[in-house]
């Protein structure tokens, strides 16, 4: 194994603190217990939106903190997720009144905590909403969920929401928001080669040199199956027919595309994918009104890609457009 680290027992902590120093103007750390909130945190009258799970998926969360988008973010050890001893004071930070938003990818371990830390939150006065991210086509189940797995989805739905609480949508309007994204996003994964979690030290999954896995996970999880490596074209056909299968997409849809990267694919290769993408969704009759290419939510080195496909309507466009400013995310300001 060959990272850039110290220590595997460190390796959250250490580039917390990097992430805190590299963007200092827009967010605040908190080191005991371990949290990222945006720098004028708690917003008076504005639902706060807060989100986390297992670090090792960079940008997401932390750098999705900030104006436009999330107010606190919340990284568990790798791949593992935060404790509600994280959670809650989180939640705590971003409470001006108005409410807070938990924003949950559909992992077991994720949904007990944020759980907890809600129930323990309403006990404090206050008001909690929970909107769970479950867009992952490829799996009913696995060994890390109960249902659907939240993967790529998850950013635009921090997105469309975060702009909704930024012009000052309140509590059941923001989750209504958010509910409705998840209901019109759909993804599917791809992996050319496994990822190594640090404290493994080994892959998380057998490839030989000539496969590859379909439907996998942000965890490094294994797929649907494995399959003979096949041209960029094809692979792209693969991913998106059970996600416009599943979404429903007719002629006349406007869609958001999004083709994002695992870790470790360049982005001339996601270019490629995107250029089938969108030929494959003209062909079907719809129309790629907004798009989105690159590394958003990764699984350490992973060598591959999702597609993610968001249904559109009037609503949803216009928050998307919204001015956002966030380390990984920034336009319209």
């Amino acid at each position: 194994m060959k990272k850039l680290i110290n220590d595997p027992r460190s390796v959250v902590e250490e580039a917390v603190q990097g992430f805190g120093l590299a963007y200092a103007e827009l967010v605040t750390v908190s080191e005991d217990p371990t949290y990222i909130t945006r720098k004028d945190a708690p917003v008076a009258g504005k639902v706060g939106l807060v989100s986390g799970g297992g670090s090792g998926h960079e940008p997401l969360h932390a750098g999705y903190v900030g104006k436009g988008m999330l107010d606190a973010a919340v990284p568990g050890a790798v791949f593992t997720s935060p404790t509600p001893d994280q959670i809650l004071p989180a939640t705590e930070a971003v409470n001006s009144g108005a409410g807070v938003v938990h924003i949950v990818k559909n992992y077991t371990g994720d949904v007990l905590n944020f759980e907890t830390a809600a129930e323990l939150a309403e006990a404090e006065g206050i008001s909690v909403r929970t909107v769970l991210v479950n867009d992952d086509v490829a799996v009913e189940d696995s060994l890390y969920t109960a249902g659907r797995r939240g993967v790529g989805g998850t950013v635009l739905v921090e997105k469309i929401a975060g702009a909704a609480a930024e012009r000052g949508d309140d509590l059941d309007a923001v989750a209504a928001v958010a509910e409705k994204v998840n209901a019109n996003v759909r993804t599917m994964g791809v992996a050319l080669s496994a990822c190594t979690v640090p404290h493994a030290g080994t892959p998380s999954f057998d490839l030989a040199d000539d496969e590859i896995e379909i439907g996998i996970g942000i965890h490094g999880e294994p797929g649907r199956h494995k399959i003979p490596m096949e041209n960029a074209d094809s692979i792209t056909n693969r991913l998106l027919e059970p996600v416009l299968a599943d979404l429903g997409i007719t002629a006349g849809d406007k869609v958001l595309l999004f083709v994002n990267g695992m870790g470790g694919t360049p982005l001339s290769e996601l270019y490629i994918v995107y250029r089938r993408a969108v030929q494959v969704l003209a062909e079907a009759g719809a129309t790629v009104e907004r798009s989105l290419v690159g590394n958003y939510i990764t699984a350490l080195e992973m060598q591959g890609c999702s597609i993610t496909v968001l249904r559109l309507d009037d609503q949803m466009t216009e928050l998307w457009d919204a001015p956002v400013h966030t380390a990984a995310l920034r336009w319209g300001m």
